[in-house]
């Protein structure tokens, strides 16, 4: 077992009292998962506060704290170290308690509003079909190799996620594709993590319930560059108007990607079509399978950082074309039947308006586009009404529905995005709290040729309603739906 001086390494300490040399068993941040010999780091959370639990992670055996306030009590036989922020501190000491395995790996972090898994997931198939061995830490799952392990997070907790790196490392992997969140970023659960690259897809309106401020939500998203090593490369969607911002501070080397600007990797959009994209890259045409001019930026961020990372450009072009993308990521479901059904992840205003946008360029006719949509509870409530604006601006039908609930009522959520719905949209929007039921009603008023989306779940395959995580998944229901009105 290491000892405490050992996981401290490049630990701020303010003070301590005990026994530096006390060998530690585990590390843990909730006091119920405390035993003989762990390491107790009491972090203030956003519902509680783990300094008002050390007594019961001592009581179940820890043998050490870390917090950022002495308790007025200490207890014989237990050491006490005192740091300004324990969250930063749980990242390193987790980083250290495993051996630090991210210095083992070559670790890309993707950050952005939207596109995050696309890019993280699309890095991890194409160093994949190079022959490299790597791993996977997505809002999806969480992959070594082929083996997938079930996400809880977009980005895990310090303890989960150096243990996962470790794992990598352990089977052999060199690389290693992650999402950060928002959220990660701000409560320190990257403390501690090496990057190799950083890239930035884009920043919209989202998880205001937690940053309050737009300005704060951008400022999270910056701090990951700010804190990357002068080794580490950081790529950047120049045609986003926060993208330049985000290399500021960064003593990275910095990079920049885009359709529009003079930037270090650029593309043009040749096709953009129902069965993919003709992008020229540098001097070469390629068709890829993704769609929509969002899935351009996300091919050109893929393609930069796996240049950057020393493989050959015709190599990665020719093996990112064959490529599928991220599941429920504008995906077709059951292709070649009457009518087209689109299942996408989209959940901010942006994501939807960017998957509407494609969507209406593949119209060729009179068809109707019929949006299902929802937003989830317990999140922005800012977003309800410019959802549903956006929903009735680009359909011709619209579905206001339940997503996930969560703690909320599915009706008050509805009616608050029935704000953003004028008197002459409401006419073409209907509303159906049983997300089953409005699926079900937008294949049976569906037409030959028409396009139906369902927005806002993607990937998930629950509902989550007062704390419940119930069955659901959109592409399932799609499926039997369209099955059941296929002629």
């Amino acid at each position: 077992m290491p000892e405490l001086k050992d996981i401290l390494y490049k630990v701020p300490l303010t003070s301590s009292v005990g026994d530096m040399t006390t060998p530690v068993s585990s590390i843990c941040f909730d006091s119920r998962k405390s035993t003989k010999g762990a390491l107790f780091v009491a972090v203030k959370g956003t519902t509680s506060d783990g300094h008002d639990f050390i007594e019961k992670a001592i009581d179940l055996g820890a043998a050490a704290v870390i917090c950022q306030t002495l308790p007025a009590t200490l207890r014989e036989g237990v050491t006490y170290v005192a740091v300004k922020n324990s969250s930063a501190a749980l990242g390193i000491v987790s980083s250290n308690f495993f051996d630090n395995p991210s210095s083992s790996l070559k670790i890309v972090g993707v950050t952005g509003t939207n596109g995050k898994t696309t890019v993280a997931t699309l890095l991890f198939k194409l160093f994949g079909s190079l022959g490299i061995r790597r791993g996977l830490l997505s809002t999806v799952e969480n992959k070594i190799e082929d083996e997938i392990i079930p996400a809880t997070h977009t980005t895990p907790d310090p303890i989960q996620l150096n243990a996962l790196l470790r794992r990598m490392v352990e089977s052999g992997c060199t690389h290693a594709f992650m999402e950060v969140s928002s959220h990660a970023i701000d409560q320190d659960r990257i403390a501690g993590i090496k990057f190799a690259g950083a890239l930035f897809t884009n920043i919209t309106h989202d998880h205001l319930d937690y940053h309050v401020t737009f300005e704060n939500y951008i400022t999270a998203k910056k701090k990951f560059f700010d804190e990357l090593s002068s080794d580490a490369f950081a790529l950047v969607n120049a045609d986003d108007k926060r993208g330049m911002v985000m290399l500021q501070n960064t003593k990275a080397t910095k990079y920049t990607y885009g359709l529009k600007k003079m930037v270090d990797f650029k593309g043009k959009i040749m096709a953009n079509t129902i069965e993919g994209l003709e992008l020229e890259i540098g001097s070469k045409h390629v068709w890829f399978k993704l769609i929509g001019d969002f899935n351009a930026y996300n091919l050109l961020a893929v393609y930069g950082a796996a240049v950057l990372l020393g493989y050959d450009s015709d190599e990665i072009l020719t093996k990112l074309s064959a490529l599928d993308g991220a599941t429920g990521r504008f995906q077709l479901v059951q292709p070649g039947s009457r009518f087209t059904a689109i299942v996408d992840y989209a959940h901010t205003p942006d994501a939807l308006q960017n998957v509407l946008e494609t969507i209406a360029l593949f119209r060729s006719g009179n068809e109707q586009v019929i949006t299902v949509v929802g937003c989830g509870g317990n999140r922005d409530k800012t977003k309800r009404p410019l959802m549903a604006a956006i929903a009735c601006k680009f359909s011709d039908r619209v579905i206001l529905t339940s997503d996930n609930p969560r703690d909320e009522d599915p009706m008050a959520i509805i009616h608050e995005m029935q704000a953003g719905v004028t008197p002459t949209e409401a006419r073409k929007t209907l509303v159906m709290a049983d997300r089953e039921e409005a699926i079900k009603s937008a294949c049976m008023m569906a037409r030959d040729k028409d396009i139906i989306l369902v927005a806002g779940k993607g990937h998930e395959t629950y509902q989550e309603i007062k704390g419940v995580k119930h069955p659901f998944d959109d592409r399932e229901v799609l499926e039997r739906m369209m099955k059941l009105f296929e002629n």
